[in-house]
């Protein structure tokens, strides 16, 4: 983290700003009573931080002035197609810049811009200077033309062709992916230059897609020194001395319920029946017992934010110590937790709940597909489980589905499975098979049991209006519903669109779609109209959840902001509901720059997977280049057809030169017409298409037209917590 800079250090230069539009660094100093040599070096110091977070600017006579109206600073965030981007301010403002005004800003460089205009609903700006280049390298794919070697980057949003400064590497040749660095920024007319500092080999080895992604995303996987020092100091097991203050729950039947790959544990079940109410306890690893705040570790995981997971591969938020053993809810094992403990009555209200320090011993690691496989009956699953671990999973099963039945009464969206998928990876990386991931019970019932324990925590927190860390999810705006509501239409769907429209409405789609081939299209959409969860130290509320006050505490193995609602919930507990005036303001300060770092830092991780993922898919494709598969109709645009494979959940774009006849755009009722034939093309038609084309490093997928049956014939056709 950067050095906070003090209010009451705003406070003086704003009123040094008040008096002068203008002042050079000796005013400052003076303004300051600063005469020695350390006073003036620190002011510099956090003069310096205040023009590189734009709070101030200096101009090339050396003059330091405050930004007008007219300018403003924040991060320029390109779009994928390169033609547009948006500068993201601070206090959450959107101005649109075009290409042409990005004046050599690289994606996510921190920027200032002079408002020239309006694009839309949205100011539009100028970039008029570039104050923190955020990229040092460039991962890509090396290119040969007249003698030269280029780079283009994997990531479609540096809309910049590298010029390689190739003296220094012998052996390079086209076609290998490489990471550079930037040794000269874009410039009028002039097109940056890198410098290859690693070969990570040949563009379409599969073996190279993990490293490629780790290295476009900047992603931290070795831990430094000084924190495998501290982790070294660590005890290899849970202290007598550990125990002391804490509640015992290893006679409780305490059990994970995870994926088949999982391999870090960080929260617990149990269940009681209290005549006709539920004893609900969820446990979660103490992380924050052995990870002291400002500690290298602590300052490490900061850092990275997040765990982040490229499909087998996991690049840890902690080390293995901690994250696969010492923190980790293993079977049979004592381990140290934090217990929240709720009385739930079965409309699923929360009649009574107690927050306590615990240790616990999981009686056993069972997994999603052992427990859907007991809740169908299988008898083998039913022997493995015992007779103990089938009442607990019983009632929870129970529990889960009240609770689900509660938050939908409220109006939560319940059923969005967000069009996720699992690839199956073969020895050398290469992808076996692609299926999409279906959530039985199992996952259902740890998800109904996170979501409460975390609203649990979460209403502590805001009911004594004390600084704290929230996971927020806005309203969608009223514009991004209008493209939902117009697919929706499109589809045919019987339903009227309200004028306001609440979780609950967004439900009531989900569940009309069940069934329809385009179910996961409508999914994304519906994700994509609403914005996105991110973490915040004011509290706005769930809108996905339909929660009043949401948290995330259930994972401080993975995520930084779990750990940090662990260390401020243990304060609560020891002073008794109260925080001092310093902590206070300490916590006040301190809190909102967490939760705009570790937003940010979740979604680095998030792009990452699916960046993998994507590759992933293509590569799939890429050997049924020349095969026929059923296909649905997922968008039609003046180009062509945006078509889906569902059973894989793999989209491609049928371009409108492809097709058997001239067609022209009916942009009002968003179809295709053939000219010669009346051939209409809509969303939501399953035709045959074959595969033409699969490019590995655009990530583009071809597809042409072949036919309108319905079944393709071909063998090759087969083949959530909240975020």
């Amino acid at each position: 983290m950067s050095r906070r800079i003090s209010k009451k250090f705003i406070q003086k230069i704003d009123e040094l700003f008040s008096q002068k539009k203008k002042v050079v660094l000796k005013e400052i100093y003076r303004h300051f009573g600063a005469t020695t040599k350390d006073k003036k070096k620190s002011i510099k110091e956090r003069i310096l931080q205040l023009i590189e977070e734009g709070y101030l600017i200096q101009d090339s006579a050396g003059h330091y002035f405050k930004p007008s109206r007219e300018i403003a600073t924040g991060t320029i965030e390109f779009t994928r197609s390169g033609n547009i981007a948006f500068v993201k301010t601070e206090n959450g403002e959107e101005i649109a810049v075009m290409v042409e005004d990005a004046n050599g800003a690289i994606h996510m460089d921190k920027v200032m811009v002079e408002i020239i205009g309006k694009w839309r609903n949205l100011p539009k700006g100028k970039v008029i200077k570039i104050l923190k280049r955020e990229k040092r390298e460039i991962v890509g794919v090396l290119q040969l033309r007249r003698s030269r070697f280029y780079l283009t980057p994997d990531d479609p949003k540096i809309n910049f062709e590298f010029v390689v400064n190739a003296k220094t590497v012998k052996g390079i040749r086209p076609g290998l992916k490489v990471v550079a660095k930037i040794v000269k920024w874009p410039r009028k007319n002039q097109l940056p230059e890198v410098e290859i500092v690693q070969i990570l080999g040949d563009a379409e080895d599969p073996r190279i897609d993990i490293p490629s992604v780790i290295a476009k995303h900047s992603l931290r996987v070795e831990f430094p020194e000084e924190v495998m020092k501290e982790v070294a100091e660590l005890p290899d097991d849970v202290t007598k001395e550990d125990l002391i203050g804490r509640v015992d729950c290893t006679d409780e039947i305490v059990f994970t319920i995870d994926g088949e790959d999982a391999k870090d544990f960080d929260d617990a079940v149990s269940i009681k029946k209290v005549k006709d109410k539920y004893l609900l306890s969820v446990h979660i690893a103490d992380v924050s017992h052995y990870v002291k705040e400002g500690s290298a570790l602590d300052k490490e995981a900061f850092l990275r934010g997040t765990s982040v997971y490229l499909l087998d591969t996991v690049i840890p938020m902690f080390p293995f110590k901690l994250s696969n053993d010492l923190c980790s809810l293993v079977e049979g094992k004592i381990r140290l937790t934090f217990t929240v403990q709720m009385l739930i009555n079965k409309d699923g209200e929360t009649l009574d709940y107690k927050v306590f320090p615990s240790y616990i011993k999981s009686k056993k690691r069972l997994t999603y597909t052992l427990v859907n496989r007991y809740f169908e009956g299988d008898e083998e699953a039913k022997k493995i489980l015992g007779k103990e671990i089938c009442r607990s999973l019983d009632l929870m099963l129970e529990l889960s589905q009240i609770l689900r039945e509660y938050r939908k009464a409220r109006g939560a969206i319940l059923d969005i499975e967000g069009g996720e998928v699992k690839v199956i990876l073969g020895k050398d990386y290469s992808v076996v098979d692609i299926v999409p991931v279906v959530r039985g019970k199992a996952e259902i019932l740890i998800e109904e049991f996170m979501i409460k324990a975390n609203e649990t925590v979460a209403n502590i927190f805001h009911e004594a209006g004390l600084p704290f860390v929230y996971r927020v999810h806005e309203e969608p705006d009223p514009e991004t519903l209008v493209q939902l509501k117009e697919y929706v239409e499109a589809l045919g769907i019987g339903i009227k669109f309200p004028k306001k429209i609440d979780a609950a409405f967004l439900q009531k789609i989900l569940e009309a779609v069940k069934n329809h081939p385009l179910r996961s299209s409508v999914e994304r959409l519906l994700v994509r109209s609403m914005k996105r969860a991110l973490y915040s130290a004011t509290n706005i509320g769930h809108f996905g959840l339909a929660s009043f006050a949401y948290t995330h505490f259930t994972s401080p193995i993975r995520r930084y902001p779990d750990l940090v609602v662990h260390r401020l919930l243990k304060i609560y507990l020891k002073q008794k509901g109260k925080f001092t005036p310093k902590q206070i303001q300490k916590f006040s300060e301190e809190l909102p720059k967490i939760a705009e770092h570790c937003s940010r830092r979740e979604r680095v991780a998030d792009e990452a997977e699916w960046d993998l993922i994507a590759i992933k898919k293509v590569e799939y494709i890429k050997r049924f280049i020349g095969k026929i598969f059923n296909v649905v109709v997922t968008n039609v645009t003046h180009f062509g057809l945006f078509v889906e494979i569902p059973e894989k959940l793999i989209s491609g774009l049928i371009h409108i030169s492809t097709l058997d006849d001239y067609y022209y755009y009916d942009e009002k009722k968003n179809i295709l017409v053939g000219e010669r034939t009346g051939k209409v093309f809509k969303i939501g038609d399953v035709i045959k298409a074959r595969v033409i084309n699969a490019d590995k490093a655009t990530g583009e997928i071809d597809f042409e037209y072949v036919g309108d049956e319905k079944q393709c014939g071909s063998r090759n056709s087969r083949e959530k917590e909240d975020g």
